[in-house]
């Protein structure tokens, strides 16, 4: 980060003192409107609750409420820095939701690493929210928390660093295909990090169709041979590197038609982005500096060239943005029981979609972020899918859930977010 970057961080951040706050929806001008708003005003819509449970999405805020939990050990660009350094990166994400989706999003730091800890803390304040965002938690305390309370709530349990990153990731593989002439089931895919993000990624591309994939940690190939692996490593080696690849990132990078990086700053050279298969696809998302730059891989050979946050002049900037507002939008709104493959899959196509065919190229296979289509399309997609799965205990019918996200969004603001 430039020097200026830092100090106008640091401004913006004192004169903010936080970056969401809340506001009443109701006006209370006299005695009546405070009786009706409090007591004994509460008591009817609270007891239209006691006979029917489902009135709480009536008469309460908490359809709209999401729960963005942190334990502050794997803050992006940071790492575990802790629950009160944290606060500033959930503050930021919660301020997302709401500009981007719509979703009133209460920042929660919490100050255990403990995954029961952590489930249970989650699992009290659960009724008080319309779902759960899990967020900056270390790999693979994030895969156990987020599996457990899958289980144990009824209602969207959503971790970013996961399932964010495979709808990002997928969704500008699929235009990325169509760039290159290629297809899922025919090309080899290379992890370089076998993270939260790579792992949740190469899982989404498994039920896409992609059938050759290798996953690298910092001890080399996932696999027999890898001394140093979790249990969800573990489980994903079993279904990747068909070929029995061996040896490092160098010998499994060449031939190869994508690369991935969740990894390292300056991890990728030209040298081998130059080993890669003909018209390769590079997507370097480490933050907040790529494994390498977008014009040194353009240079090295690589047909497409994503990066996350880093300056690229608006080309391929492949950022959760495009993910998470609409995904938790579209799964509040039917108020989905879980969020499975299925819905991910769906919210990284429609993601895709949104780019014109037409205006589809190497420097364009990812939505503007500014698009206003994008929320409210990945936010329809998700809802009508968690239909079809009979998963939405709230089934609306088709075009509401667009039309709404778009509304509320976009319909009241002038020129957009």
């Amino acid at each position: 980060m430039l020097v200026y970057d830092r100090i106008r961080s640091l401004e913006l951040h004192r004169r903010a003192r936080g970056k969401v706050k809340i506001f009443p929806t109701i006006s209370v001008n006299n005695e009546e409107d405070a009786f009706l708003a409090s007591y004994p005003g509460s008591v009817a819509p609270g007891m239209a609750i006691v006979e029917n449970k489902d009135m709480v999405y009536e008469y309460t805020g908490k359809g709209n409420r999401l729960a963005v939990v942190s334990d502050g050990s794997a803050i992006c660009g940071m790492g575990n820095v802790g629950p009160l350094a944290g606060m500033p990166m959930i503050e930021g994400k919660c301020l997302l939701f709401k500009l981007f989706g719509d979703v009133n999003a209460i920042p929660l730091c919490v100050s255990s690493e403990n995954p029961d800890e952590f489930i249970h803390m989650v699992s009290m304040i659960a009724p008080n929210f319309g779902g759960i965002n899990l967020e900056d938690i270390s790999s693979p305390n994030t895969f156990t928390i987020l599996r457990k309370l899958e289980r144990m709530l009824d209602m969207p349990v959503f971790c970013d660093d996961q399932d964010g990153t495979a709808m990002l990731v997928v969704g500008a593989l699929i235009n990325a295909m169509k760039v290159v002439g290629k297809k899922l089931e025919d090309i080899r895919i290379v992890f370089c990090g076998a993270g939260a993000g790579g792992i949740a990624a190469a899982q989404l591309l498994l039920h896409a169709g992609a059938r050759n994939l290798v996953l690298l940690n910092s001890k080399g190939i996932l696999g027999p041979q890898n001394p140093s692996m979790n249990y969800v490593q573990e489980e994903l080696a079993a279904r990747t590197n068909p070929e029995g690849l061996t040896g490092g990132l160098e010998q499994v990078v060449r031939g190869a038609d994508v690369l991935v990086g969740i990894s390292s700053s300056g991890l990728f050279s030209g040298d081998l982005i130059r080993s890669m298969a003909p018209r390769s696809v590079v997507f370097a998302l480490a933050l907040p500096t790529p494994e390498i730059s977008y014009e040194e891989a353009v240079a090295a050979g690589a047909a497409v060239v994503g990066t996350g946050l880093s300056r690229t002049g608006g080309k391929n900037q492949l950022t959760h943005m495009l993910a998470f507002p609409g995904l938790l939008r579209g799964a509040m709104d039917v108020r989905s029981k879980d969020i499975p493959q299925e819905l991910l899959l769906a919210g990284a196509q429609a993601m895709a979609s949104v780019v014109d065919p037409r205006r589809l190229s190497p420097q364009n296979v990812v939505p503007d972020l500014f698009c206003d289509e994008t929320t409210p399309r990945v936010a329809e997609a998700v809802a009508q899918r968690a239909v079809e799965l009979n998963l939405a205990q709230n089934p609306l019918p088709p075009g509401e859930v667009y039309n709404s996200a778009w509304q509320r969004i976009f319909g009241n603001r002038q020129g957009g977010i």
